[in-house]
């Protein structure tokens, strides 16, 4: 019953709330804002974001990784009504799976985004899956033709929200607020490591810390 009655009602809510927000891009030099940018393309945020940037990147057709969990089941079915398309799997659970599935997406010219700390965190700690995929797709000039492509990060604060006390500290925007989304600069393909990802999302938030 919730499969059917959650998802419509929760991308409604999501829209409503979402057409009270006002989005402000932050991004250092010469870094253009992702959803400007056409696939395919790598990107990585951190979890308690995905409410913040559903309604922002909606209708773009961009490939999210979400958990195989009922909870994430529910989460896929919403987006999907966003205009997203679900790509099923993680770090814990259907990892590989995962993976290839958005191989084939990237293939495919999407846009992809995963929750760098997702499913389960903990908060703030980069896992390997953006590295992952990064570097198995694309190509590299020079070096032998090497796979491997641009990471672009991001951060998406509400300057007024509800925090939940969950593993991610989920962010819940309240109506009216203000949304920073932060672009740092993008990571080069001969540069993706798990460890240049954490650094690159570690900079996102600080920029969204910073004055404006």
């Amino acid at each position: 019953m919730a499969l059917v009655v959650v998802p419509p009602l929760a991308a409604l809510l999501i829209r409503l709330l979402g057409m009270t927000l006002r989005y402000e891009d932050r991004a250092e030099a010469e870094v253009t804002p992702g959803y400007k940018i056409p696939g395919p393309a790598v990107f990585a945020f951190w979890h308690r974001s995905l409410l913040a940037c559903a309604y922002r990147f909606r209708n773009l057709d961009i490939a999210i990784l979400i958990s195989s969990s009922f909870d994430g089941e529910l989460i896929a079915r919403t987006v999907e009504l966003l205009g997203f398309k679900a790509i099923r799997g993680s770090s814990s659970r259907g990892g590989a799976t995962g993976l290839r599935n958005m191989q084939l997406a990237y293939a495919a010219g999407h846009r992809c985004a995963i929750t760098a700390d997702g499913p389960r965190g903990p908060v703030f700690v980069a896992k390997p899956g953006t590295a992952q995929l990064a570097n198995s797709v694309g190509r590299v000039r020079g070096e032998g033709q090497r796979p491997g492509t641009w990471v672009g990060c991001f951060y998406a604060l509400p300057d007024r929200a509800w925090e939940l006390r969950s593993w991610d500290r989920f962010l819940i925007p309240k109506p009216f607020s203000r949304v920073v989304i932060t672009w740092p600069k993008h990571i080069p393909a001969a540069e993706v490591t798990t460890e240049s990802v954490q650094a690159a999302l570690d900079r996102a938030v600080q920029m969204a810390l910073e004055p404006a």
